[in-house]
Formats: C-alpha cells, structure tokens, sequence
C-alpha cells in the first residue's frame, strides 16, 4: 500500500499522482477546474506558502492550506517495481 499524502507534503523538486481532492463541491470544482484530476502529475516546484506547482504544462502558485484538499501519492511510490533486478 502506498502512502496517500495532502500535496503541500511534497517537497520542492518531487513528483506524484493527483488520487482524490477533497471538500465541499464548489472547493472540489474549482481545484478540479484548474486540473488536479485523479491520475494527473504533478511536481512540486518550490515548497512552502506560496508554493509553486507545475501540472498538464501549466505553473500555478496557491497557498499551502490550499492543497490540503488534494492528495497524493508520491510519483516515487507509484513506479512499479521489478522484483530481482539490479539498478
């Protein structure tokens, strides 16, 4: 299982997988207007409030309360793995 985690977790230089985003309808809506879908990429550029955050070609900047509603899961976490084979 890995471990689902709010995007403000992320820090700067990391990748992950949009896997829900979380509130009341019009806070999912907007967030989801502006493309944090599951199954989407993210990276994040600079950590902290403001942070940066880089997805589908778009920079966008938000505050970090704001990204608690979206989770995560480390791009790191979601690689598959190969049993038995040497880096």
């Amino acid at each position: 299982m890995h471990d689902v985690i709010p995007l403000d977790r992320l820090d700067s230089g990391d990748s992950a997988e949009v896997i829900d985003v979380l509130g009341r309808p019009e806070q999912v809506q907007r967030i989801r207007e502006l493309g944090f879908h599951p199954g989407t990429q993210v990276q994040m550029v600079r950590a902290g409030s403001p942070c940066i955050v880089r997805l589908a070609g778009q920079t966008l900047c938000f505050r970090a309360n704001e990204l608690l509603r979206v989770l995560v899961c480390r791009a790191d976490a979601t690689a598959p793995r190969l049993v038995g084979v040497s880096a």
